[in-house]
């Protein structure tokens, strides 16, 4: 104790000293800039310091380049969103242009899922979807969102086979994709363990249970999870499962709301519901879904109940359609309005003669009526 006492009056006599000096070293430069008929300025206060959001992007992070509008999500600020009681919002993105949007909105989360096999490639199911073709859509998403948490799904065939294979499935979404996390369907024991084998790899994991969409040969189709004692038991077990496996959160998917509301209870993490009911700690849709943004029968047919439709873009995408087709079929686009790039009438006149002395006389003709009509007939 009285070392310790010794030194904190050593500190404090240190700090005394310090402030002195600089009270001393304030003086001398006001009476040095007197003396110069200079007027002296007071050094200007230290500059807060200014927290930076964490990315795989060189420009966010310690080492240098602009910091970006708003701290990019992590797992640690989703964590603390979490703690407080905050609800979590997930959105599908596909592309650039996508997850331009989904950044622009706020959305924590921008989930490059493998719904993109059939909202995007126009395939029945999610299978089909290859880890090359994740990744290309990985590269344009991760482009695009400068502020949500980044999650890429693995595809099915990517990680079942051992956890070696999901370690390098996973390590190229992080590398060559840009993602800052993956997502594995199913609870499994096997799923649990290439789950932790991914964790304890350094590879964050979101886990997914209820109906999972790259089981449906075996589950008969997209039909609802956990509407029996044993299958609501067996969605809360799982579920519990992947938290131990080190799993950061849950997508519960298609299950009753009560069964939603036990598993979020008996899990410490957040649990990120779709068609689960209001009792997750967040929601997620996909982004062509809420939108309306396809609207054909085949599309009509597997757009689940539960999503909202919070625009009707698609219905926006074909009117603008079919203005430009009537447009163009009736000549009014472009019209003078939208061909902005001119010749000089001395450049002009010199591309005539040329077409005349080559005998191309409809060329030759052709020129000289545009100028007519863009003279207003003079």
């Amino acid at each position: 104790m009285a070392l310790r006492r010794a030194a904190q009056r050593l500190q404090g006599v240190a700090a005394s000293l310090t402030r002195r000096e600089m009270g001393l070293d304030a003086t001398r430069i006001a009476v040095a800039s007197s003396l110069r008929g200079v007027p002296h300025r007071e050094s200007p206060a230290p500059r807060a310091h200014q927290r930076r959001g964490m990315s795989h992007r060189p420009e966010d992070t310690v080492y240098g380049g602009p910091r970006p509008s708003e701290p990019r999500m992590t797992l640690k600020r989703l964590r603390a969103k979490y703690d407080a009681g905050e609800r979590i919002s997930v959105v599908t993105a596909y592309d650039y242009p996508s997850a331009v949007h989904v950044d622009m909105a706020g959305i924590d989360v921008a989930l490059v899922g493998d719904s993109a096999a059939m909202v995007v490639h126009g395939h029945d199911t999610t299978l089909p979807i290859t880890l090359d073709e994740m990744l290309s859509h990985c590269k344009a998403v991760s482009r695009g969102a400068t502020r949500p948490l980044l999650v890429g799904d693995l595809p099915f065939g990517s990680y079942e086979q051992s956890s070696a294979q999901a370690i390098d499935a996973a390590t190229r979404m992080l590398k060559e994709g840009g993602m800052d996390a993956v997502k594995l369907e199913g609870g499994s024991p096997s799923r649990v363990q290439t789950a932790k084998a991914l964790v304890d790899s350094g590879i964050a994991v979101m886990g997914h249970v209820g109906l999972t969409p790259q089981s449906i040969s075996v589950l008969g189709g997209f039909r609802p999870q956990g509407r029996s004692f044993e299958t609501a038991a067996q969605v809360v077990e799982r579920a519990m499962e992947l938290e131990r496996a080190g799993c950061f959160a849950i997508v519960i998917e298609c299950v009753p709301r009560t069964v939603a509301a036990a598993v979020t209870a008996a899990v410490s993490v957040p649990t990120i519901g779709i068609g689960a009911g209001d009792a997750t700690s967040g929601q997620v849709l996909v982004y062509h879904d809420l939108l309306g943004f396809m609207q054909h029968p085949h599309h009509a047919k597997v757009t689940p109940k539960f999503c909202k439709q919070y625009a009707n873009v698609g219905e926006v995408i074909t009117g603008a359609l079919e203005r430009f087709k009537t447009e163009v079929e009736g000549g009014e686009f472009p019209g003078m309005s939208y061909s902005p790039y001119r010749v000089s009438d001395e450049d002009s006149n010199r591309l005539v003669r040329l077409l005349e002395q080559k005998g191309l006389d409809a060329a030759a003709e052709a020129v000289l009526d545009l100028r007519y009509r863009e003279d207003g007939g003079k």
